[in-house]
């Protein structure tokens, strides 16, 4: 019965793990969980714990860290002190929030509107921002931002910038300059803070060029929309390329309490301004296990260099205990949804082009090995490659894009009106 229950699900999770201390009994896994068998297998096919067959066997073993996290969820849900302060470490629940649903089987925006179906009907990414903002997704074709002005020259922001500067460098240094000219950001009326969003959301995406070509910036600045404007800074402005773009920053509006937006509420809670708490959001986005994601992965595929050269360089990686970027999803194991439709556009824009190539040889050999399936800055790192981006670029997209969802989460962080201020539970020597 623990087989036929348990392994059903058994394609949809990661490798095994190495160590037989890593797994439990279902009757282990259930006591820790204090629930029924039953319980349990249900937690299975929601994708909550994963499962393995055990061999010449009729039973399954349990992911111990899967159902050790769950407990601890569990647990802080239930209101006891000092699990709950776990529940700050990767992937348990501490806020309240409307904006966005993570689930294994994908990612819905305010709770009913999925992200891939989406980027896939070609909403504009100004439709799904007006959407996290207010719970409300806008009439097709129906949002219109403004085109903002110019607030400075760019090249007097480019003469500041060290040549090659990343683009997403390039952002969180605009957002602070930004600010020094907005004095009357503080204790704005909503309406007023909705449209200063807008402003700052069309500046960030014309501004990604101005390390290369600051002369594109005021026209990417009048260009339609957000996705135009990205287009236009990287001179690729084809229709395909700004649908392509459009797809991608609707993919990465939101996707719940990452580090970055994380790091944005916490500055709203605070009662800061709207470029302290984009900033503040930037400053996380520049980690490495956040935002350097993408350059992770443009690293690795340039180490590849030629797609017959991919099995050699990934084994090479996995022979020394080094990880391969870019691939697996802790809140996904079946796969990140998001990523599929993005490595499809890349394929459909450029398919010869020799980063596409890189990257589908990297995608085949980690898919022959039983490897997890890819995440979504391999889809956005193809899709820099094929429409010829620098490098770099990949991020910055993601950057814009999620963006949006920094602005809805702190707005709705000013509206519970607390401040974000855990406890921290000392843990050093004892006082004499």
């Amino acid at each position: 019965m623990d087989r036929r229950r348990g392994g059903r699900s058994q394609s949809r999770f990661d490798h095994r793990p190495e160590r037989e201390e890593e797994l439990m009994s279902a009757r282990d896994a259930a006591a820790l969980l204090r629930v029924k068998r039953a319980t349990l297998y249900t937690y299975v096919s929601r994708g909550l714990v994963r499962c393995f067959p055990v061999h010449d066997s009729k039973e399954n073993r349990y992911s111990r860290a899967d159902v050790e996290r769950l407990k601890t969820r569990h647990d802080a849900r239930a209101g006891h002190a000092a699990v709950a302060a776990g529940a700050l470490r990767w992937g348990e629940p501490v806020i309240d929030s409307a904006v966005s649903r993570v689930e294994p089987r994908g990612l819905a925006y305010r709770g009913t509107h999925s992200a891939v179906v989406l980027a896939t009907e070609g909403r504009s990414f100004e439709d799904v921002a007006e959407l996290l903002w207010s719970g409300t997704l806008p009439e097709p074709g129906a949002t219109r931002w403004r085109a903002p002005r110019v607030p400075f020259p760019p090249a007097t922001l480019a003469k500041l910038l060290p040549k090659g500067t990343p683009p997403a460098k390039v952002l969180a240094t605009l957002v602070s300059l930004m600010a020094t000219r907005d004095t009357v950001r503080f204790a704005a009326p909503p309406e007023q803070e909705l449209e200063r969003a807008r402003s700052l959301l069309r500046q960030l995406a014309a501004w990604v060029c101005v390390a290369r070509a600051p002369a594109r910036v005021t026209q990417a600045l009048r260009a339609k929309s957000v996705a135009a404007s990205l287009a236009v800074a990287w001179d690729v402005a084809s229709p395909r390329a700004q649908a392509a773009l459009d797809q991608a920053l609707v993919l990465c509006a939101d996707h719940e309490l990452n580090v970055s937006t994380f790091a944005a509420r916490v500055t709203a809670s605070s009662g800061s301004d709207l470029y302290a708490c984009v900033g503040a959001g930037m400053a996380a986005l520049s980690g490495a296990w956040h935002g350097g994601a993408c350059d992770r992965v443009e690293t690795l595929l340039r180490e590849v260099g030629a797609p017959e050269h991919a099995r050699d360089a990934v084994f090479a990686r996995l022979r020394t205990g080094a990880l391969v970027p870019g691939f697996g999803h802790r809140l996904y194991p079946a796969g990140d949804p998001r990523t599929p439709c993005l490595i499809q556009a890349a394929r459909e824009l450029k398919p010869d082009a020799p980063g596409v190539r890189v990257a589908s040889a990297v995608l085949e050999v980690m898919r022959k090995a039983g490897h997890p399936a890819p995440s979504m800055e391999v889809g956005l790192v193809m899709l820099a490659k094929a429409l010829g981006l620098p490098a770099g670029a990949a991020s910055a997209v993601f950057a814009v894009g999620r963006s949006a969802g920094w602005v809805a989460h702190i707005l709705e962080q000013r509206e519970q009106g607390h401040l974000l201020r855990p406890r921290a539970r000392y843990v050093g020597p004892p006082s004499s």
